[in-house]
């Protein structure tokens, strides 16, 4: 068996290596990764270098390929927008639908696909959710790469799933993410408050309590990069995965009103309340659990505190690949 993965270098890919490399039920597989702007550096990867965007290259990276982990992505860049989530994924569809060694196609997808806090559910979004992307090219891009992957199994019957995933978090990801000095992902403060009041929040060391459209505080979907990966591996080689979307997200979207009260009592970090137009939503998780057996490990706490116990060594320094 031979695995082709893109984006092997982000946080997902930096994460999914050494699981599946320690991994029994893979020891016999190798491993390539098709790689652009960056390279990563391990005896075990062969490494293809060159762009989604060109057909020769895809071809070579498919040759003799079995399985596919296709996580690569760009955030708002129009200019890579069409080139990696557009003709990128046709190329890697195309190429692996006339291959004679195909056998499985994966996609990690994300809930920008349904607009995650931008639009409005009034139940839980499970993967018959029509598709609602909020502005933007990189949301816009995800619901292309989704029906892409639905088609070529209708027309074609390929044999692939796609991962939905909302906002993924590693190390200290989630501290940052409620930070009023190095903020990590958004929505940007700015939109909310002055300049002055973000310095003085800063330097208080506050964190926000966002609240929904209503008032309430609002709930977001998030996951651990430890639980994604261990649902890639779940669904690496499964036929009962094929032709299937998974909403692969914790078990209940985070609150921000249940986050802050815990710092409150457990650091005595001062809040900020801040009004927004969003949703609180729920990604509803049930059809991995109930297909693939697949379950998160992490709650609410267990992120919170990773995040705010994590000590960086030296040589990690904090990378922000793309906005989250």
């Amino acid at each position: 068996m031979k695995l082709l993965v893109t984006g092997i270098t982000g946080k997902v890919g930096t994460s999914f290596l050494p699981a599946f490399l320690s991994e029994e039920r893979f020891s016999g597989w190798s491993i390539r990764a098709l790689c652009n702007n960056r390279v990563i550096d391990n005896p075990a990867v062969e490494i293809v270098r060159g762009s989604l965007a060109d057909t020769g290259t895809v071809r070579d990276a498919m040759a003799g390929v079995t399985h596919v982990l296709h996580m690569a992505a760009v955030k708002e860049s129009p200019d890579m927008a069409i080139d990696v989530g557009v003709k990128g994924m046709f190329n890697l569809l195309e190429t692996f639908r006339v291959s004679p060694t195909a056998e499985q196609f994966i996609l990690i997808g994300g809930d920008c696909s349904v607009g995650h806090i931008v639009h409005d559910y009034e139940i839980p979004i499970t993967e018959t959710a029509p598709r609602r992307a909020y502005a933007g090219c990189y949301a816009l891009t995800k619901v292309i790469e989704e029906v892409m992957l639905e088609q070529y199994h209708i027309q074609y019957g390929l044999k692939g799933c796609c991962l939905r995933a909302p906002w993924i978090m590693e190390k200290d990801d989630f501290r940052f993410a409620l930070s009023f000095s190095e903020q990590f992902g958004g929505p940007p403060w700015r939109e909310f408050l002055s300049e002055a009041d973000i310095a003085r929040h800063a330097k208080a060391g506050a964190i926000p309590l966002m609240r929904d459209s209503l008032g309430h505080a609002l709930k977001r979907n998030f996951i651990h990069v430890t639980d994604l990966v261990a649902a890639i591996l779940v669904a690496l080689d499964n036929p009962v995965a094929h032709g299937h979307l998974f909403n692969i997200a914790m078990d209940q979207p985070i609150d921000y009103g249940q986050v802050t009260e815990h710092l409150q009592q457990t650091r005595g970090v001062p809040v900020v309340e801040i009004n927004t137009p969003y949703h609180s939503n729920w990604l509803d998780n049930a059809k991995a659990g109930h297909l693939l057996g697949w379950r998160p490990g992490m709650d609410m706490r267990q992120l919170v505190e990773s995040a705010w116990t994590h000590v960086r060594a030296e040589d990690d320094p904090r990378i922000v690949w793309y906005p989250g």
